[in-house]
């Protein structure tokens, strides 16, 4: 599996990308999975439901399965959030994992950036980012692409992203086990 994530303020694309990129990548033969941090409280579950109503009730984990998919929820229950290797080490095997926030993660980023966003790069102030997605030239000696360039945009994500056992090795523990 290789890692790459993408970073950019909000309202700068990244989910729109991402919406556009995954497919290009799946035809190009590649299984992708995609990691999303959350910075609010959020729930993929609906109110009243028995697998929300399971949870409520306090069960620690609640997983959901049909004949089209599965679903496994985790209650922190006050533990700390995981880190990225946790997370990652939950994945199955894919061809590309496209981490979406972790800023301060070990993990090569793109940053993705709209002009019309009104925001300043994060690069050069964020040493992870090693390549930039913009629709406006940036002044910079990264590799680059225009955001809606797709196929420019993923031969980045191919060219930049990096093994999981060294993003991994750059793992810092957030605590002992």
């Amino acid at each position: 599996m290789n890692v790459i994530g993408l970073a950019g303020w909000s309202g700068a694309g990244k989910t729109t990308l991402l919406t556009r990129l995954i497919p290009h990548l799946n035809a190009e033969g590649l299984r992708v999975s995609i990691i999303k941090h959350a910075h609010h409280r959020f729930d993929v579950d609906v109110p009243g439901k028995d697998s929300w109503r399971h949870r409520e009730a306090g069960a620690e984990e609640v997983l959901v399965a049909s004949g089209t998919r599965w679903a496994l929820m985790h209650e922190l229950r006050g533990a700390p959030e995981p880190s990225l290797a946790d997370l990652l080490a939950k994945l199955s095997p894919v061809d590309l994992v496209i981490v979406e926030g972790y800023k301060a993660g070990p993990h090569h980023r793109i940053e993705v950036h709209r002009a019309g966003n009104g925001k300043p790069l994060l690069f050069p102030d964020d040493p992870g980012i090693v390549g930039i997605a913009s629709d406006a030239p940036v002044d910079a000696a990264l590799p680059r692409a225009h955001l809606d360039d797709i196929p420019a945009v993923a031969a980045l994500v191919r060219q930049l992203a990096m093994p999981l056992a060294d993003v991994l090795a750059l793992c810092v523990p957030i605590r002992s086990r």
